[in-house]
């Protein structure tokens, strides 16, 4: 399957980007980094981890990864967490999350917008 590849280096990003976020997630308790600057990184870190196994545009990923947030962020709306039967679960809690915010789908949208200055393959593929 000539799409399906490695690549090392979009992996290391991925890597770094996931502990950024665990750090967040354990020592940053503010106004803004937690709940704005943390939703911004998950986009990048969604795009580069698809992107260290997936050869495909990066704008697909980029739309793909967007989307993504969008339907988590709309199941947190609708109460999936407690539709799975979930809610005790802290794992579930942390990955589907609980909560719906306006807020979170604006910062995936910023986190989208900010790839294309990050990414100079997106930039020219689009």
């Amino acid at each position: 399957m000539k799409f399906l590849r490695f690549n090392r280096n979009y992996f290391a990003l991925t890597v770094i980007l996931f502990v950024i976020e665990i750090c967040i997630a354990i020592f940053v308790n503010d106004a803004f980094v937690r709940p704005f600057l943390g939703d911004v990184i998950v986009v990048w870190f969604m795009y580069y981890f698809i992107r260290s196994f997936i050869a495909i545009k990066p704008i697909y990923i980029a739309f793909f990864t967007l989307l993504f947030s969008f339907a988590v962020e709309i199941g947190q709306y609708f109460k999936l967490i407690e539709i799975l039967g979930l809610q005790e679960n802290k794992w579930a809690r942390i990955v589907i999350g609980t909560s719906f915010s306006w807020w979170d789908l604006l910062c995936y949208v910023v986190g989208f917008l900010l790839l294309f200055l990050m990414d100079k393959d997106l930039r020219k593929n689009h």
